[in-house]
């Protein structure tokens, strides 16, 4: 078979092959769940081997790929809860040495990210979210395509954790009382990466009758006491199955479980795409590209080059 990152006698319009990437889903990536009538809904996000499958494709500081894989559950987590067709995707830009961090997830589970970083100052203590991003933002973006509406929320970024930034966007921008908790860290199996969010319920909906507002107040802060103990180790422990954690937690809140989503490995890049880019480009820019007749471009996301042959690219009409 012919390796589809390299020039190819089919025109690129019509060769979508797609770079060696790995081919792998995680069945119950999301394991959402709710409390029995209580104010309470949730989500667990476990990405296991996933974790390792995308955050090993790019040479990161350990620092940086354990913000990375932090965001990739996040992201993860935050699209499950939505009905949407298209992309779900958190954005964090600021000034700090790590200038991007961008994760996405499709409807069906396809998860993809990047963090755009320069070397990190040496220190005895690891830096946290907030030294790596510095002073920017932090946008969360629903896009379902061309002719549908895209919805945007930013905050600056605030807090010194990554779930920090993003409860602080909860309560600034979509009014939500949510908690998160985050976890990334290599281990002897790979990185893992893992992500537990609660939400209260607004409203009535699924909360029991006998419920007054003091007692849907204690059942929330109770909710949010046990999440609080839950452990790195637990949640990044394969042997852990996810129901068998929340049913640590949760056991004695009436703890209901709901249908698991996928998640898999999720980079859409292929040889047409990367060619409609460069179809874009005048003479002079296609020429400085090229290096000894080859233009070589990169998916940000999966770290795989794709060349082509200079003399095939036709440039963009020049008025």
């Amino acid at each position: 078979m012919n390796d589809p990152t390299s020039p190819s006698a089919t025109p690129d319009f019509l060769n979508h092959d797609r770079p060696p990437v790995p081919s792998l889903t995680v069945p119950r990536g999301v394991q959402p769940f709710h409390l029995d009538n209580k104010p309470v809904r949730g989500r667990l996000v476990r990405l296991g081997p996933l974790a390792d499958a995308l955050l090993s494709r790019h040479d990161y500081a350990p620092a940086v790929a354990a913000l990375l894989g932090q965001g990739l559950a996040l992201t993860a987590g935050l699209a499950a809860a939505l009905k949407f067709q298209g992309s779900f995707s958190l954005q964090a830009k600021g000034d700090g040495p790590v200038g991007m961090l961008l994760a996405d997830c499709t409807e069906a589970g396809a998860l993809r990210g990047y963090a755009r970083a320069e070397a990190l100052p040496e220190g005895e203590a690891p830096l946290d979210a907030k030294a790596m991003l510095g002073q920017g933002y932090l946008a969360f973006t629903c896009d379902q395509g061309p002719g549908m509406d895209r919805y945007q929320g930013i905050v600056a970024i605030e807090g010194d954790s990554l779930a920090a930034m993003t409860g602080a966007y909860f309560e600034t921008s979509e009014q939500l009382d949510a908690r998160v908790w985050l976890h990334a860290a290599k281990t002897p199996a790979g990185w893992r990466a893992a992500a537990l969010i609660l939400e209260r319920v607004a409203g009535a909906g699924g909360i029991g009758l006998d419920l007054d507002a003091a007692a849907q107040q204690d059942a929330w802060e109770t909710a949010l006491a046990l999440a609080s103990t839950v452990t790195e180790a637990e949640m990044l422990d394969d042997a852990l199955a996810p129901d068998r954690l929340l049913y640590r937690l949760f056991h004695a809140e009436g703890l209901m479980l709901d249908r698991p989503r996928p998640l898999s490995y999720g980079c859409r890049c292929s040889r047409a795409k990367l060619a409609s880019v460069l179809a874009g480009f005048g003479t002079d820019d296609l020429d400085h590209m090229a290096e000894q007749g080859v233009i070589t471009m990169t998916c940000e996301f999966c770290n795989v080059g794709f060349r082509f042959q200079r003399e095939d690219m036709q440039p963009a009409a020049e008025g």
